[in-house]
């Protein structure tokens, strides 16, 4: 290598190097937060002794894995977990795509950022906090529900955390509450760039609102929703740990609705400590949501090549 060209990469580096150096953070958290855990992998394939430690405890093949379907549970959490998201990316991305519609069709200003502070305050809570709204709606004893709702349609009080039969709903409403603000804010960012031209040229030409919307706003944000789906695709077997175990009050009669993967290794490992089922579990779901994606990701390829994401 010549004076000139290491002269010339020297600039370079020196050139950029206070961008390096705002990058170094972002990397040093990407390795001890999403590398450095990966090790912890192999614990997935082993039985954990603690005397013996990390290394020297015996492998155990797929033993592990046994754990998530050898219980009578295995059929109730796969469906649940796989079933609720199912209901979480449609259910979603509609109330998303059309709030954000309504809030770019509000013609004053602070209305419209008023009404995105307001629908986005629920995505900013805690789950806890949640939770005990959600008590306080249908607390047996003195829930709004129980004590003003149910009384004003003539109905007998429930007992919410007793009946597992309501709890999809209840699930499915409190996780559309806590979610649209954020995805409908998403939403909203990718209508605002579009050309309002093409709005005002379709008016000249009679086009209705809703010929607009499907002609117009809806091909616009193909690539989001697309993007959007294929990321929610990939956590299909997770679940949101505080939905389904903090606001059940973590009640046992309703396993059979809120039972989901994340809960079920959760409680296998408090009760039975092992940390080698656990990691098992997160395992699994890792790579069924890799498979899922890639999948999807296929799929969209098929139908639509600029739309996939690789």
């Amino acid at each position: 290598m010549n004076k000139k060209s290491k002269a010339h990469k020297l600039a370079k580096l020196k050139r950029y190097f206070p961008l390096y150096l705002m990058l170094l953070p972002g990397i040093i958290y990407l390795i001890v937060n999403n590398y450095a855990p990966m090790f912890g992998l192999l614990l997935a394939f082993k039985k954990i002794d603690y005397r013996l430690g990390y290394f020297a405890s015996p492998w155990c093949a797929l033993d592990n894995f046994k754990f998530l379907f050898s219980t009578k549970d295995a059929f109730i959490m796969f469906r649940n977990t796989i079933g609720y998201n199912l209901a979480f990316i449609i259910l979603g991305n509609l109330l998303g795509i059309i709030v954000a519609i309504a809030l770019d069709s509000l013609a004053h200003k602070f209305f419209k950022r008023f009404s995105q502070i307001v629908i986005l305050i629920p995505y900013l809570l805690s789950t806890v906090i949640v939770s005990y709204i959600v008590y306080a709606f249908l607390s047996g004893g003195n829930g709004f529900m129980n004590m003003t709702v149910l009384p004003a349609l003539g109905l007998d009080p429930i007992s919410w955390y007793n009946e597992a039969k309501y709890w999809p709903v209840i699930l499915t409403v409190v996780y559309l509450w806590i979610s649209f603000g954020y995805s409908s804010i998403l939403y909203y960012s990718t209508l605002i760039g579009i050309d309002k031209s093409y709005y005002e040229a379709a008016v000249v030409d009679g086009a209705s609102i809703w010929a607009q919307i499907r002609h117009i706003t809806l091909p616009a944000l193909k690539p989001t929703i697309i993007t959007l789906i294929l990321l929610a695709v990939g956590r299909i077997c997770y679940s949101d740990f505080g939905l389904f175990y903090q606001v059940p009050q973590n009640s046992g009669l309703l396993y059979d609705t809120t039972q989901t993967i994340d809960t079920y290794v959760f409680r296998g490992l408090m009760e039975l400590n092992d940390i080698g089922r656990s990691t098992a579990g997160g395992f699994l779901q890792s790579f069924l949501g890799f498979i899922c994606v890639l999948t999807a990701n296929k799929v969209v390829s098929k139908i639509d090549k600029e739309s996939s994401l690789f």
